[in-house]
């Protein structure tokens, strides 16, 4: 059997390698949608469940297939939750991970050890088609605190600057594997799997 086709709402190259890393084993054909022609849709919602569901739904919309679209993004407490929703484009247009990291840094630079604590928030949402009426969301946190200097070279977004204290390393210097198996969009994806698996957008 051929695998089957889903559309991922993203043209980010870091999340649709992670996405076809995962989903691939799983039999499921992971493309960007940029394939089938789908531009980035305005982002106007004011959660990351709702641009979640407008990327979807467009990408559903115009290639005709199931997609799969992730919000995703860093909460950081001693910034009142910021970036947030706006974390790709913290540093304004064009977006740029390099720049996002050094706005980071210089609105934290104030904040000592301690109160550095932060989280990324990944929300998955899968609709079967443009219309789907009980569209699958799952949501999942990874709890760190922001570095005061990059640390790595893997990874993508704030990667560098998110560390790990049980791991002892930052986000940017874990493999693919350990990433895939502890990040927010690693666990939410194991969590869309079985879901999936469950009987919704089943091959």
């Amino acid at each position: 059997m051929p695998p089957a086709l889903l559309v991922l709402a993203s043209g980010n190259a870091g999340k649709l390698r992670e996405f076809h890393q995962l989903l691939a084993p799983l039999g499921f054909d992971v493309r960007p949608q940029s394939d089938f022609g789908v531009a980035d849709v305005e982002e106007t919602g004011l959660t990351f469940v709702e641009n979640a569901l407008l990327k979807a739904r467009e990408a559903s919309r115009l290639s005709g297939l199931p997609a799969l679209a992730d919000d995703s993004g860093l909460e950081v407490d001693a910034l009142n939750g910021a970036p947030g929703i706006y974390s790709a484009r913290y540093a304004g247009e064009p977006k740029s991970d390099a720049r996002n990291n050094t706005r980071l840094l210089a609105s934290m630079a104030e904040v000592p050890e301690g109160g550095r604590r932060a989280r990324y928030w990944c929300v998955l949402v899968l609709l079967r088609h443009p219309e789907d009426p009980v569209p699958l969301i799952v949501q999942r946190s990874w709890e760190g605190e922001i570095l005061q200097a990059p640390r790595g070279e893997g990874g993508f977004g704030y990667d560098p600057l998110f560390w790990l204290p049980d791991q002892g390393a930052s986000a940017a210097e874990l493999s693919a594997e350990e990433k895939n198996r502890l990040s927010h969009r690693g666990r939410a994806l194991q969590a869309l799997v079985v879901a999936m698996d469950a009987g919704h957008c089943q091959r």
